[in-house]
């Protein structure tokens, strides 16, 4: 395997030495290959809300198991995954599934340039939305964690099309659509960045992006692959009241299993084929093992909403580890919504990746390392947002606090 991993986020670049292999997961814990326990704040970078191996999701894939694994035509169980979707999510009339998030951002925006016979697109810096070669431009993720955020073999010509304008600036989005009225197929966005660190969004910015891309016939597309079903059932859109035209999802539609989806306004999503002429399928899409994941997580969720428990355990983390950096002088900042949560060691507060970029990434890497000799497993990247589960406890949270205060007293 190139560098021995299957995708960059999880080789340790960022923070040096070599990655931890894990062995087995059981509720907010990992367990590597020496036995070593270890308190998951990765969460398989998103999927396990309900942390790992929640007994109805296990039974859920037995029973689909024991089934089959794989039809290649329609089964009913994606159409109820489907209508959980469109019940939970404000913006979705009508969904497609796929594989992975990548598959649905890039769908998105084939889908959003096909409706409007438009060819560019905004997105915005430290923003990752897959390795689609269009998108693959100022990204986040592994892409700024290795400065490498324009990939070698992405063509000019596929990001010619391609605005990148920096995030929460408000008149750069109104000076663009006064230069390309008419022009602009989509504004793609993170509506919460959890790719260059965890960075909300102004509720003007979101604001602006609605009033603008309505006026201009563009297509506003919230990429919620990280905070759908995480910030609240419907997503970012519920929490801010901003509804878009488009939404993609990953992680946790799957419940830990590879599937992803994308939807919007029944117009826009009629383009699809086969009722409309934009072209997208996939062998595997709607796998009954993975469906069958991601329903059971969506009732979970539905049925027992923990939101309210996870922003008081967002507000519990933060609050602590921004007092443990204060009381031993180190320069920081604690950006959070929900169970998305990012000590950033930076001065001063992050709201682009301009400023995201100014983060100290040695401190961050000392600080890393420290918690895993603690049994705390954190993103192994200062630009990856952390999450935890509705198994993490106020003594688990405590716990994590007490060992951060130690190791940023010994930084």
């Amino acid at each position: 395997m190139p560098g021995g991993v299957n995708s960059p986020a999880r080789a340790f670049g960022a923070v040096g030495g070599s990655p931890l292999f894990i062995d087995r997961a059981e509720g907010p814990y990992l367990y590597d290959i020496d036995g070593n326990r270890y308190v998951d704040y990765i969460g398989s970078w998103g999927p396990m809300i309900l942390g790992h191996r929640p007994p109805q999701v296990i039974e859920a894939i037995e029973r689909a198991i024991a089934k089959g694994t794989s039809f290649g035509a329609p089964t009913e169980a994606e159409s109820q995954l489907a209508e959980q979707i469109i019940d939970a999510v404000p913006s979705i009339e009508k969904v497609r599934l796929v594989n992975s998030g990548t598959e649905a951002t890039m769908s998105a925006v084939r889908v959003a340039r096909g409706a409007t016979g438009r060819n560019k697109i905004i997105k915005f810096s430290g923003n990752y939305h897959g390795h689609v070669d269009s998108l693959l431009v100022s990204a986040g993720s592994a892409a700024a964690t290795l400065g490498v955020p324009d990939s070698p073999g992405v063509t000019p010509g596929a990001g010619q099309d391609t605005i990148v304008l920096n995030y929460n600036d408000v008149s750069a989005v109104q000076n663009v659509f006064d230069q390309h009225p008419g022009e602009i197929a989509a504004v793609i966005l993170e509506p919460v960045v959890g790719n260059m660190g965890c960075v909300p969004p102004t509720q003007t910015f979101l604001e602006t992006l609605r009033a603008t891309t309505l006026k201009d016939g563009a297509i506003l597309i919230f990429d919620e692959v990280m905070t759908g079903f995480r910030l609240a059932l419907g997503g970012a859109q519920e929490r801010f009241g901003v509804v878009p035209d488009m939404t993609t999802l990953g992680k946790i539609v799957g419940g830990g299993l590879p599937l992803g989806a994308y939807g919007g306004r029944a117009d826009i999503m009629d383009n699809v084929l086969p009722a409309g002429k934009v072209f997208q399928a996939g062998t595997l899409s709607g796998n009954p093992v993975a469906v069958a994941a991601g329903s059971a997580t969506l009732s979970c969720l539905a049925e027992d909403p923990p939101y309210e428990y996870l922003d008081q355990m967002g507000d519990r983390l933060a609050t602590g580890l921004s007092a443990a950096a204060s009381k031993h002088g180190v320069p920081h900042q604690v950006q959070h919504v929900g169970s998305m949560l990012t000590l950033f060691f930076n001065e001063h507060p992050v709201s682009n990746w301009p400023q995201a970029d100014q983060s100290d990434r040695d401190a961050f890497g000392r600080y890393f390392w420290g918690l895993i000799e603690k049994g705390i497993y954190m993103p192994c990247s200062q630009f990856e947002a952390l999450f935890f589960s509705t198994l993490h406890t106020p003594a688990i949270i405590d716990q994590t606090v007490a060992a951060a205060e130690e190791v940023l007293g010994n930084l």
